[in-house]
């Protein structure tokens, strides 16, 4: 155990892992690269705060003018002529950074390796109208859906039964573009009410398109995660299916994952093995998905491309994330396929948050069974970065949950 920001692969070649956002995401990456090689990961992001404050295990930098594109590819290259003995993992944690990787890579000095789809299939995955649009073509199910552009107003009549959601097509641009209740989803109840969210989400500039979608009924039970990770030669190698037990339910968190138990579905994962595989998809990939009970299907809301916030339940599991990425781009191993089995419990919020806030029995004697048997995790709570002022956050951060889910759930 070095605890310095570069290791060495099984291989015997020297790399240095260099990630991109200042969120739950880019620490759980860093912590897997700490427990499997000992180093502490070099971190950019936007602003002085959240889990990776006060860590031991990341050498943090913020940087407010981060997703410019000159100042990105700037710290991209300056980092790699530091480290020009070092092969590179350049590994974007939120949707930004990912794109900015993908879109500059040839900008980038030989030493630089970005493990991700190319810019052109990024832009169409995860451009929710056109991720429908090949969800359809490839037999993948999604809930019913109107897409509403702006020049369009309020002449238009949907052709499914409310409730409805609704929610961006370009996520990135519409939080370019805050404004008073702005939420990452909404959720509405007439058509007069899907209208006016509509009109202010406009208003605020945004100009892409609008996801007017059926809710599909059923409580966080109803949710998965699905995270996969496909090699250099476009083939999935890795696949973990995770059962949402509890999201968050914050006017910007709503969607955000509370708590997760892994489980294996070979079935529904063979279907978005397909998937991955006909687009020779790289790197990592998150589905977002939901059980439909009125149909019995699973339907899918959107993919990340990349890993998502709550990417420590697979390395939890057993596939360490950042071994993968080792194993394949830096000592190019054949990797066979991998689908996670292993029974584990991952939570971001304290045991007696989950356990008010779950209700079905049978998930909550599963939980008590995990954590008696130690196969749980917090992955903000991690031994070797205990120290005492992040000690002191996480405490705050865990006791503030306390407050978020009565507030926007109630009582217990």
């Amino acid at each position: 155990m070095t605890n310095c920001n570069r290791g060495l692969s099984p291989g015997g070649v020297s790399f240095a892992p260099l990630l991109f956002a200042g969120d739950i995401n880019v620490y759980s990456v860093a912590r897997a690269f700490h427990e499997a090689f000992g180093i502490r990961s070099k971190v950019f992001g936007k602003y002085m705060q959240g889990p990776c404050l006060h860590s031991r295990i990341i050498d943090y930098t913020a940087d407010s003018a981060l997703e410019e594109p000159e100042v990105f590819v700037e710290r991209v290259c300056s980092f790699a002529e530091q480290h020009r003995q070092d092969r590179i993992l350049l590994i974007g944690c939120g949707d930004s950074y990912v794109q900015l990787a993908s879109a500059h890579r040839e900008s980038f000095p030989e030493n630089v390796i970005v493990p991700s789809i190319d810019a052109a299939l990024m832009a169409e995955l995860t451009h929710k109208e056109q991720f429908y649009n090949l969800c359809a073509r490839l037999g993948i199910d999604y809930p019913d859906t109107f897409v509403h552009r702006a020049g369009m107003g309020d002449a238009f009549s949907l052709p499914f039964e409310a409730p409805y959601i609704v929610k961006p097509s370009s996520g990135i641009e519409y939080w370019a573009h805050p404004f008073p209740g702005q939420k990452k989803m909404y959720k509405a109840s007439t058509q007069e009410e899907v209208k006016s969210i509509l009109a202010d989400v406009y208003a605020s500039g945004y100009s892409d398109s609008m996801i007017v979608q059926n809710f599909v009924p059923g409580d966080d039970t109803n949710m998965r995660v699905l995270t996969s990770y496909s090699d250099r030669n476009g083939r999935v190698a890795m696949m973990c299916l995770g059962h949402v037990l509890l999201e968050e339910h914050t006017p910007r968190g709503a969607g955000n994952h509370a708590v997760i138990l892994t489980e294996c579905d070979r079935e529904l994962m063979e279907r978005y093995r397909r998937l991955l595989d006909d687009l020779s998809y790289r790197g990592f990939s998150n589905f977002d998905i939901k059980y439909d009970s009125r149909d019995g299907r699973f339907k899918a809301f959107e993919i990340n491309t990349r890993t998502g916030r709550s990417n420590y339940y697979v390395t939890a599991s057993g596939a360490n994330v950042a071994r993968l990425l080792v194993d394949d781009c830096i000592d190019a191993r054949s990797l066979p396929f991998y689908c996670v089995d292993a029974d584990s419990l991952w939570m971001v919020v304290p045991r007696k948050v989950a356990f008010d806030y779950i209700k079905p029995e049978p998930y909550r004697r599963r939980m008590r069974e995990l954590i008696r048997e130690g196969r749980w995790v917090n992955p903000l709570l991690y031994a070797p970065d205990a120290g005492l002022r992040r000690s002191w956050t996480l405490l705050r951060n865990q006791l503030g949950h306390f407050v978020k889910y009565r507030k926007y759930v109630g009582k217990k």
